[in-house]
């Protein structure tokens, strides 16, 4: 196999082709689904699947400089805004720091990896240990008290209204989004810009339940399968350093998802140094697979901006 057949299959998977654009939100939502997560605009250099790269219909986009009035950026924008405020994806920032789309049926292994067993309350036992800072929990005792909440209602139940403690306000979200504490399940527009926060576990009770009985390497298997299945390749060290894992959870997983014939293991890719783990969903003969439900060849409709502001403020 060459590398060349290994990027067009990843191309095609990952929807950076005109004729399999994302069009709408059925074929977006279905985009998750195949891949299991996505980015939102990053674009990551260990390989993942990009909704705005899926929408353009192309790799590596150059931000337009009127943003505002791009058919790519407002249907992504919007895309990830209706998706999780219909509770038909998780999205919050799980890898990196950085925004993912996540589907549902991959949550629970993020869950059980960052989480374990543990529940909202034990928070406490957290902060007691070390591992969470002392606005965050701050922030905690707030949501505890009472959820869901809005930013700024936020602020003012943790006394931090004060425009100097924004910074860390938003250093201190972020550290629960990737702790998977909390979770923002709207973004308002009207009457003034604001996030809606809730707890991850009131949010998405059932799929809490099934992470927290998950075990730790279950769960890796289940993350490095679904990544695959849409990534088509990739080798253990960047694996371990997309999913922040240590190689020997790696090389035991990859070993179990061999045994069962999910991956294929020590490849030889011709172009490419070192050696590869490939899904056999696409190794044998490297078929490309069938065009993917809802994709769409026809250029999309123009794309009229609303009152909606891009921002990135919590």
């Amino acid at each position: 196999m060459t590398a060349e057949s290994l990027e067009r299959l990843r191309d095609r998977a990952f929807r950076r082709l005109p004729s399999l654009r994302v069009g709408g939100e059925r074929a977006a939502l279905a985009f998750v689904e195949a891949v299991g997560f996505c980015s939102t605009f990053y674009r990551f250099s260990e390989g993942v699947a990009c909704l705005w790269e899926a929408v353009v219909g192309r790799t590596n986009p150059r931000w337009p400089r009127r943003s505002h009035h791009d058919a790519g950026i407002g249907l992504t924008w919007e895309l990830k805004d209706t998706l999780p405020a219909k509770k038909r994806v998780y999205y919050g920032k799980l890898i990196k720091g950085r925004p993912l789309l996540v589907a549902l049926g991959l949550f629970p292994a993020f869950y059980a990896l960052v989480r374990g067993r543990q529940r909202a309350r034990d928070y406490v036992e957290e902060y007691a240990a070390g591992r969470l800072s002392h606005t965050a929990r701050r922030l905690m005792d707030a949501m505890i008290r009472e959820h869901p909440q809005y930013t700024r209602g936020l602020r003012a139940n943790a006394f931090m209204l004060e425009p100097g403690k924004t910074r860390e306000f938003e250093r201190a979200m972020a550290e629960l989004q990737q702790g998977l504490w909390l979770v923002k399940t709207e973004e308002r527009y009207e009457p003034t810009f604001s996030y809606r926060w809730d707890l991850v576990e009131a949010w998405l009770p059932d799929l809490v339940s099934e992470g927290r009985r998950l075990g730790r390497g279950a769960a890796i298997e289940r993350l490095i399968e679904r990544y695959l299945r849409g990534a088509v390749f990739a080798d253990e060290q960047r694996l371990a350093r997309l999913f922040g894992l240590r190689m020997d959870d790696v090389a035991r997983a990859v070993s179990r998802l061999v045994r069962t014939k999910a991956l294929r293991a020590d490849c030889v890719v011709e172009g490419w140094p070192g050696r590869w783990v490939i899904h056999t969903r696409v190794h044998g003969g490297l078929r490309a697979p069938p065009k993917p439900p809802g994709a769409q060849g026809a250029p999309a409709q123009p794309w009229r901006p609303s009152t909606a502001r891009f921002v990135h403020r919590l």
